[in-house]
């Protein structure tokens, strides 16, 4: 994986401070890890239950061709720093109202 720089005046000024920037890349970040992990494990469940086929080659073929896919996909922190300088991540401060019923 390639070093890549980001401007983190960038993303301190999206949300007024770098540690909720950060916060909020960390919980998009899981969000981005469920979701393919879910999608992975799905398409491997496919291959449950052929015993016997596994040991064919074109069937090994087709699992690892799955994996090797979701292995050059790019690591979900970095999808979700890119979403976020695009301007494609939602996030909203509570209000003080919110933040009063919680205490």
């Amino acid at each position: 994986m390639a070093i890549k720089t980001v401007d983190m005046n960038r993303l301190a000024a999206m949300t007024g401070n770098l540690f909720e920037s950060v916060a909020i890349l960390s919980k998009r970040s899981r969000q981005i890890s469920t979701n393919i992990k879910n999608e992975l494990d799905d398409k491997l469940a496919y291959f449950e239950g052929f015993e016997q086929e596994l040991e064919d080659p074109r069937f090994q073929e087709e699992q690892t061709k799955v994996s090797l896919e979701y292995e050059v996909k790019p690591e979900p922190t970095e999808m979700a720093v890119d979403e976020m300088l695009e301007g494609d991540v939602y996030f909203r401060k509570p209000s003080e109202e919110e933040t009063d019923l919680l205490f």
